[in-house]
């Protein structure tokens, strides 16, 4: 089952915890000398940026699909997760500068981050905290449309992330998400295994395994699919939504309590799975939503360990934002120290760019 690191950095010892984190989830991702060189310094940088602007903080560390995907499929990347509830950045462009320093950091900051990460965004607003993710793998591939083949129009760019934070810092989250590609259409899923702990994670990691192994088929028929799947763990709540970048039409299918929302112009609309656990008792008929899908769409799946009453990112760049910062956007303002999680948390982000704008 995929390891989940959550590492609360509230003293310099733990920076230490974040930089073994990431050399760990390196091995995982099969990084060489230099990408693990890589993650290394990120992780600490990140970690150590936290103590000295925000006093505490948080750091996820996981093995993830690449924010853009290439037709059949690539290697899982290393994320580095960041956030915090501090006073935020009041230069967010000088801190992004190659060189920019900060005492008692390794003098490398967040411009080096982002010159040594395959990707890497930042979300500050004063006042709010900071968000920061960075990817270090084996290379993306560049964010414009299609895969440089000329074959007709260009399509708008689909991108993906996710943040998971598994309950209590267990080593595993019941909760997991992925994507893949098939032609067009990419398809996003996230699984809420029954509880937490390992055997909730491994009806979980079934699905992602299965979802992978068959990106061209549907919502419908891929939870069918992962009902056979599953039927030898104790089950799961599941989602999928699969966008066509070339028609720009979405088709959402659910089975349990997954949150789903979709943005559609300016307003929000919620997305609804039919009750049941896949795996243990699926509803005789899956229904298949279809939906219009534009490039200021942005789709949100998550688990139930955040508040149903959580309010989507009201910044206007949600669109164009890293995914993954705006799903660690999510988890960060729907909780606090006095409102706990109760349960595996992770959100996944679909949104899409012109194919003349990265």
């Amino acid at each position: 089952m995929p390891r989940v690191w959550d590492v609360p950095v509230r003293d310099s010892t733990r920076v230490r915890d974040v930089r073994v984190a990431a050399e760990e989830a390196a091995a995982l991702a099969g990084l060489d000398e230099r990408g693990t060189s890589a993650v290394s310094l990120v992780a600490t940088e990140l970690a150590t940026n936290l103590l000295k602007h925000a006093r505490d903080g948080e750091v996820l560390v996981d093995v993830v699909e690449p924010p853009v995907l290439r037709e059949g499929g690539q290697a899982r990347v290393v994320q580095i997760a960041a956030i915090d509830h501090g006073p935020g950045i009041s230069d967010v462009a000088g801190a992004l500068r190659d060189g920019f320093s900060t005492t008692r950091s390794l003098g490398a900051g967040l411009g080096t981050c982002r010159r040594l990460s395959d990707d890497f965004g930042l979300h500050s607003v004063l006042g709010r905290g900071t968000v920061a993710v960075a990817r270090v793998g084996h290379g993306t591939p560049p964010m414009h449309g299609g895969d440089g083949r000329d074959d007709g129009p260009r399509v708008p760019v689909i991108r993906a992330g996710g943040v998971n934070v598994p309950y209590a810092g267990a080593e595993h989250s019941g909760d997991a998400w992925t994507w893949v590609r098939s032609g067009d259409r990419h398809t996003l899923m996230l699984a809420d295994g029954l509880g937490h702990g390992p055997e909730a994670a491994r009806a979980s990691t079934a699905a992602v395994d299965a979802v992978r192994g068959r990106p061209h088929l549907g919502p419908a028929e891929m939870l069918r699919l992962l009902h056979a799947e599953l039927g030898a763990t104790r089950g799961a709540a599941v989602a999928v939504a699969q966008l066509d970048a070339r028609s720009g039409r979405l088709w959402f299918a659910g089975i349990g309590n997954i949150g789903a929302r979709v943005r559609e112009g300016d307003r929000w609309r919620a997305l609804l799975s039919r009750p049941g656990i896949v795996g243990v008792h699926r509803p005789g008929t899956v229904r298949e939503d279809e939906f219009a899908w534009s490039t200021d769409s942005v789709l949100f799946l998550h688990s139930d360990g955040l508040p149903s009453r959580w309010t989507p990112p009201s910044d206007p760049g949600t669109a164009t934002a890293d995914p993954a910062v705006t799903a660690a956007l999510v988890i960060r303002d729907a909780g606090s120290a006095a409102r706990p999680v109760r349960d595996d948390t992770a959100v996944a982000v679909m949104t899409s760019s012109p194919p003349d704008r990265p």
